[in-house]
């Protein structure tokens, strides 16, 4: 390593010490292996370094990160005094730090809300499926946000205990706006489509809204029918005034736009 590129970081005021992360960030993007080794030199030594830097860095950890910065990743995470917590989070989700699990799990509980919501969106990134039981009270998080990201959570770990909640939160709605569940349940499709299916044509409104909403969003022609159904002949409106017709007429235009995108993806490029 360059020992100017680890200076550039100590040296100086904080102003130019971050113009200097971002040229080395720049650097280390496009291969440089001493810019690399100077930012790996931050997170491994993070105490020495100002809290800015490593959050800073911690954003782009993915440009440089390697398996050397397991540990140091992990210590940061149970550092409540150096309090970069949510970012080391970050690395430990975008490294792949499976031993985060139990930290992150103790992490739910931190006065910090932007702790509490990288901890969940790490979580369901790394996907173990022991997260799933300290995922579940966060779908009744009076924060908006954190429920958003709980559902998020589960619906990328997935498993039966996962989708339990998840319909359950589904059926008997703690809040008027669910499209987070919604959303949520869509990812277990296919398997979730006959249920979706048949919750369009409950007796809630409620319910049929928010089933056309996940049927849209499963990207599925088997669920061109019941949403063609509810756009025609739904004329229920929801507890918010939401109409029936118009999630359908939306759900509709969602899983069209699905299908183009996967259909883009598929087709040979130019070159």
């Amino acid at each position: 390593m360059n020992p100017a590129d680890a200076r550039s970081l100590t040296d100086g005021d904080l102003e130019t010490r971050e113009e200097n992360l971002r040229l080395l960030l720049g650097r280390a993007a496009d291969g440089d292996a001493d810019a690399a080794q100077a930012l790996r030199t931050l997170v491994r030594d993070y105490p020495a370094y100002h809290r800015s830097l490593y959050s800073r860095a911690l954003n782009h950890v993915a440009v440089f990160g390697d398996d050397t910065l397991r540990e140091p990743l992990l210590s940061a995470l149970a550092d409540t005094r150096y309090n970069c917590q949510a970012w080391a989070a970050m690395g430990c989700a975008a490294l792949g730090v499976r031993e985060a699990v139990p930290g992150l799990v103790a992490m739910l509980d931190h006065p910090q809300q932007m702790a509490r919501e990288q901890a969940v969106i790490a979580l369901g990134a790394l996907g173990d499926e022991s997260a799933v039981a300290p995922l579940i009270p966060l779908l009744g998080d009076p924060i908006t946000g954190m429920r958003e990201r709980a559902a998020e959570a589960l619906a990328i770990i997935g498993g039966d205990a996962a989708l339990a909640a998840l319909w359950d939160e589904f059926e008997h709605r703690r809040y008027y706006r669910i499209g987070y569940i919604a959303s949520a349940l869509s990812q277990f499709a296919p398997d979730i489509l006959p249920r979706l299916i048949e919750a369009a044509t409950s007796a809630d409104p409620d319910q049929r809204y928010w089933a056309a909403v996940a049927l849209g969003s499963t990207g599925d022609d088997r669920a061109v029918p019941t949403l063609e159904r509810l756009m025609a002949q739904d004329r229920g409106s929801t507890v918010f005034d939401g109409m029936v017709s118009v999630a359908a007429k939306k759900g509709l235009r969602t899983l069209r736009r699905i299908q183009a995108a996967i259909a883009a993806r598929s087709e040979p490029s130019d070159s």
